[in-house]
């Protein structure tokens, strides 16, 4: 039996090394090539024989009988490799194009928006697999019970896919959402974001305009209706497209737990928060255009624990709580931080915010996050000048983030051993603690952070 063959160029990426590893256990035979390659990506690579036994680009690795290669985003478009591939007229390939190629025959669930993505798929994707539908997918996290970020098969009729805005490739400048032609598409909000990328808002505006003209005719786009950003673009939408909005899902909150509730039902969560009943709406609304029932979908729910890095609860005991969430944007900073203080009323707040994205660290988008942690008791800001450097932006100062946040009890560092020392010294009875980093604060190990701010002082 022929077996597919296929080389990856920059296979360390997150998704890309999630990609290698989900085609080998289809039984493709995977090389690839990279010129660093970090942690999880490495480990997990060697522990399938796919991690190049050296870095660097090798050409003559390129030969004729490959099937297809494909371009991870971390290469250069003068790649050596990307050159000896278009030389022999091997199929060059990006991954959001070959995800497509491998799903355009299933129903593809495309989850797009600002905010929620990643969470609103990883719902989905419980539910389906809760109740015993076959399907595809691709998400933008770890989750529990997946051994992969991505899943493909031969026996499915489904996919759900996350749909990112962020670029395609080095040689192709599309957002990777406009190639996954969605039968059933998400929007669950719109808030500018990826500056380096689209400078202005309008620039990103418009990328959602095109998203809506790619769901295939006759097709669904379920879109939180409260967002006047989202209201705006479904005008762009097809005539034939079916159009399902919808709102914040129903829930309270007390000591017992965190409920979604309904005019009929009443199902207690293990996740919390408005925006995650926002996510919930959207991923019920998807599950029910592909069959699921509504006892089925509630069912399923219940007992869905979130992904990595969004809310995460890393350490709890007798002194506090850590959570740990991926939140950069200034929406998903001002949500997360609101789900927590609706979640602990009673309780002191301290927030710790690393800008870590280009946007964040840019003197010209900073603004966007006023007032973004004024809800926390206590709350600190961490930028690193290298990172700075690295991006080739204006330097920040301490005084500039202090400003553009809008509140003067916001204590900023551009140092990480500082920052820590400082909150580790912090005196509060039975505090929670929210990290919030796309990043991870120079190298920090949360799992250690965790207990020494939660150990006996």
């Amino acid at each position: 039996m022929y077996r597919m063959k296929v080389h990856f160029i920059a296979i360390g990426g997150a998704v890309m090394h999630n990609l290698a590893i989900a085609l080998h256990k289809k039984g493709y035979e995977i090389t690839g090539s990279d010129d660093e390659i970090f942690e999880p990506s490495k480990s997990r690579l060697a522990s399938y024989g796919l991690l190049p036994p050296e870095y660097g680009w090798y050409p003559d690795q390129i030969t004729t009988d490959l099937d297809a290669i494909i371009l991870g985003m971390h290469a250069k478009p003068d790649n050596p490799e990307l050159a000896r591939a278009r030389e022999l007229g091997i199929k060059i390939m990006s991954f959001p194009e070959y995800i497509y190629d491998q799903t355009k025959n299933k129903k593809r669930i495309v989850v797009a928006g600002s905010h929620g993505k990643t969470t609103t798929t990883a719902m989905i994707m419980h539910v389906l697999k809760e109740s015993g539908r076959k399907f595809d997918y691709m998400v933008g996290s770890s989750i529990e019970g997946y051994e992969t970020m991505v899943g493909l098969s031969d026996d499915s009729d489904i996919a759900v896919l996350e749909g990112d805005e962020y670029l395609t490739s080095p040689i192709d400048r599309r957002p990777k959402f406009h190639l996954y032609k969605p039968d059933i598409a998400i929007i669950n909000g719109i808030a500018w974001d990826h500056m380096n990328v689209f400078p202005t808002y309008d620039n990103y505006f418009g990328q959602f305009k095109i998203f809506v003209k790619k769901i295939t005719p006759g097709g669904t786009l379920i879109y939180f209706e409260d967002d006047p950003e989202v209201k705006k673009v479904i005008l762009f939408c097809d005539e034939s497209i079916k159009k399902i909005p919808y709102k914040i899902h129903g829930y309270l909150q007390n000591k017992a737990g965190f409920f979604a509730v309904s005019h009929n039902r009443m199902v207690q969560l293990k996740i919390f928060g408005e925006h995650n009943m926002q996510n919930l709406s959207a991923a019920r609304e998807a599950c029910y255009a592909v069959g699921i029932s509504e006892d089925d979908f509630y069912s399923a729910i219940s007992s869905f624990e979130g992904t990595s890095k969004r809310l995460q609860k890393i350490s709890e005991n007798k002194n506090g709580i850590v959570y740990l969430d991926f939140a950069h944007a200034p929406s998903k900073v001002k949500a997360t931080l609101e789900a927590i203080v609706e979640r602990y009323p009673d309780r002191t707040l301290i927030a710790v915010l690393e800008l870590h994205t280009f946007s964040s660290l840019n003197n010209d988008f900073l603004p966007q996050y006023h007032g973004t942690l004024d809800k926390a008791s206590s709350a600190f800001v961490y930028f690193n000048p290298h990172a700075i450097e690295l991006k080739k932006l204006t330097p920040l100062t301490i005084e500039n983030v202090k400003e553009a946040f809008g509140n003067n009890k916001i204590e900023v560092y551009n140092n990480a051993d500082e920052l820590f020392s400082k909150i580790k010294g912090l005196k509060s009875k039975n505090p929670v603690f929210l990290l919030m980093s796309s990043g991870d604060f120079d190298g920090i190990n949360f799992y250690s952070l965790s207990e020494d701010l939660l150990s006996d002082k």
